[in-house]
């Protein structure tokens, strides 16, 4: 019996030591080839990137997946997996790797440890700067206030860069993910329900699931949708889908979104499609969508007009042009 005892005691010992030196993989970062251009961004379903001072930065070691969805996406070839041994997660030896890279950088850091609940990492984070605030090239007092702080204009540039570039989430985690109250505008119009008709006219609809070669495609005027679009308006139905075949995709969540980029070019060259509408929302995750088309236009045989309308969380249109 005490044999047996023993050898189950080193059989759980061997995993243990098996566990403990497993590797992961994680992605890195070659500053020297990125030119900031946020391509990688609406690609982390984590929301562990972020462009901070020109450059893609990887703010959170904990929430990278090490799936690398992001690599296909960055044209310069800066982003590449590496493995490492699976160590627990030490907030210290992240903070000396963010310290070096500026106070935006931390900033970054520990606005998406408090936005994803970390807190017990968020305050090991603020001990260490504490500890070595003479040695630091920035006042940790700064980082403190900038973390707390509620005013999102504080949070610095390269958020408004990462949009313009329709890059996606700079500044303290991603808008697309921040909990909002949406109060609704509709009018009272008491308690009788009458009953809107649907407007779609197929199935299935989402991206992964249509055939470009079905016949509702054929010579058609295709509406390219996000997810949350129907959802965000009130009138979706009546004023966009009616006579319209309908094709939905999420630019963050989904996967393998390449045979996206093939059945929208596949739309374009065997369906014919004579033009597509794109209703994405204004969060910059969203801007994915976009790049994906721009992509279909750009490697398919003929060339279709696209027009860009761009909702609100609050289910207003902020924008529609042809591009």
């Amino acid at each position: 019996m005490g044999i047996f005892c023993l050898l189950i005691l080193v059989f759980q010992y061997q995993n243990i030591q098996y566990y403990f030196s497993m590797n992961r993989k994680i992605i890195k970062i070659d500053e020297q080839k990125c030119d900031g251009c946020g391509l990688c961004i609406p690609n982390c379903h984590e929301g562990a990137l972020q462009i901070i001072d020109g450059k893609a930065r990887l703010v959170s070691d904990l929430m990278c997946d090490g799936l690398g969805a992001c690599i296909g996406y960055c044209p310069q070839g800066a982003i590449t997996l590496e493995e490492r041994e699976a160590a627990p997660y030490n907030e210290e030896a992240v903070m000396k790797e963010m310290i070096p890279k500026g106070f935006n950088t931390v900033v970054a850091h520990l606005e998406h440890l408090k936005e994803h609940k970390e807190f017990g990492y968020l305050k090991q984070g603020v001990r260490y700067l504490n500890a070595h605030r003479e040695e630091l090239s920035f006042d940790p007092d700064e980082v403190v206030a900038r973390i707390h702080s509620k005013d999102t204009s504080r949070h610095q540039p390269a958020m408004a860069e990462a949009r313009h570039q329709g890059g996606g989430c700079g500044g303290g985690g991603c808008p697309g993910t921040q909990e909002q109250t949406i109060e609704s505008h509709a009018p009272e119009t008491g308690t009788s329900y009458a009953p809107q008709p649907s407007q779609l006219k197929h199935w299935p609809v989402q991206m992964h699931l249509i055939h470009p070669s079905s016949d509702h495609f054929k010579g058609s005027d295709l509406l390219l949708a996000a997810d949350c679009v129907a959802y965000a308006m009130g009138d979706f139905h009546s004023r966009y889908l009616k006579s319209r075949p309908l094709a939905i995709a999420c630019p963050k969540l989904d996967s393998n979104k390449e045979t996206y980029v093939q059945k929208l070019i596949a739309l374009i060259n065997e369906a014919k499609v004579n033009t597509i509408t794109l209703m994405k929302m204004e969060v910059p995750c969203c801007g994915g969508l976009l790049q994906l088309a721009h992509m279909a236009r750009e490697h398919a045989r003929r060339k279709v007009p696209l027009k860009a309308v761009t909702v609100g969380i609050q289910g207003d249109v902020l924008s529609e042009e042809w591009i």
